[in-house]
């Protein structure tokens, strides 16, 4: 790990109690990663991957089970509510659904406030100025102030949830699915404005999608998650253009090309997905890997090097996948 990362974290584990006391569900499983200033880390897996766990967990809104989490060079696990309260003001969030995330009852303006006021930052006078200078920024008119979020569209109301998030000076940002409930052409607005508040602001920012292209279009590395645990993570277009671990290739085959005249041939991954509560001994992808031998289902696979350089496959059988990725790609 290095000392200059926004956010480490190392060997995380969450658990949550099932149905039953003695049913455990195992939703993060020893995930690892960092992220340094003015660098987006992509999140992509099936629901019930674990993506939205781990934003929760790396700002401490659940507590993780095992592992660490440094934010700042801070152990979050270790701090006080006192202290983690004073480092929120550097690490935000920014939710799937605004009309869920932002109060019906207090105005626009109100609600980007109201983090400087819990944080005692500014005065009056200043904590205005904040609020009128960055809803400018978000491409809004200081008009939308005084009304409250029904009046608003779910583009206009994303943006000021982004304006909320950053008017404390964050240096972390999660986005958790931030444009999932909009319509492609508000999408493509909100991905611009964060690719420039990014390189403006420095911001690390953890980016948590179901959309792939969306993900190649602002993410520098991607990180890919099956049942909790890390698949595969490369820089963004290595992982798009060379994907070396069979889940990687059958998410990748299931998006659709830009180019109208292009084949579609998608890969139907077979069997059911291994419950939570009840893990595999060996790989995790086991049950569905086209690729699957003998040998997968004795240990759990770590991610070892692909390239000897920032890309890293969880698979024993790397060789074989690559193979079969030029094969198709060929036949395509």
């Amino acid at each position: 790990m290095s000392d200059s990362a926004i956010l480490q974290v190392s060997s995380l584990e969450v658990r949550f109690k099932g149905g039953s006391r003695r049913k455990i569900v195992h939703a993060v499983n020893d995930v690892s990663f960092e992220l340094k200033a003015g660098e987006v880390l992509g999140l992509v897996g099936e629901s019930g991957s674990g993506k939205s766990t781990i934003a929760r967990a790396v700002l401490r809104l659940i507590e993780p089970t095992a592992g660490s989490i440094h934010v700042l060079g801070k152990d979050i696990q270790q701090l006080n509510n006192h202290a983690l309260r004073s480092l929120r003001a550097s690490m935000q969030i920014v939710f799937q659904d605004p009309w869920a995330s932002l109060n019906p009852r207090m105005t626009i303006g109100s609600l980007i406030e109201e983090p400087l006021l819990l944080h005692g930052m500014g005065n009056r006078l200043e904590r205005a100025r904040r609020v009128e200078q960055l809803v400018k920024r978000m491409g809004l008119s200081t008009g939308l102030l005084g009304r409250y979020p029904t009046q608003l569209s779910g583009g206009q109301l994303q943006r000021v949830g982004v304006a909320r998030a950053l008017v404390t000076g964050p240096r972390l940002l999660v986005l958790d699915e931030p444009t999932s409930s909009l319509d492609l052409s508000v999408r493509a607005g909100i991905l611009k404005l964060l690719s420039e508040l990014r390189e403006e602001l420095a911001l690390a920012m953890l980016f948590i999608t179901h959309d792939l292209g969306t993900l190649r279009l602002i993410a520098d590395r991607v990180m890919v998650l099956y049942l909790g645990a890390v698949m595969e993570t490369a820089p963004t277009e290595q992982l798009f253009t060379a994907p070396s671990h069979p889940y990687t290739q059958a998410l990748l085959s299931a998006t659709l090309s830009a180019d109208p005249n292009a084949r579609y041939r998608r890969e139907q991954l077979l069997g059911e997905i291994p419950s939570p509560i009840n893990l595999p001994r060996g790989c995790l992808f086991e049950a569905r890997c086209p690729l699957a031998a003998d040998k997968c289902g004795v240990s759990r696979p770590s991610l070892s090097s692909v390239d000897s350089g920032r890309h890293f496959a969880a698979c024993v059988r790397t060789d074989a996948a690559i193979m079969r990725a030029r094969e198709r790609a060929m036949a395509v």
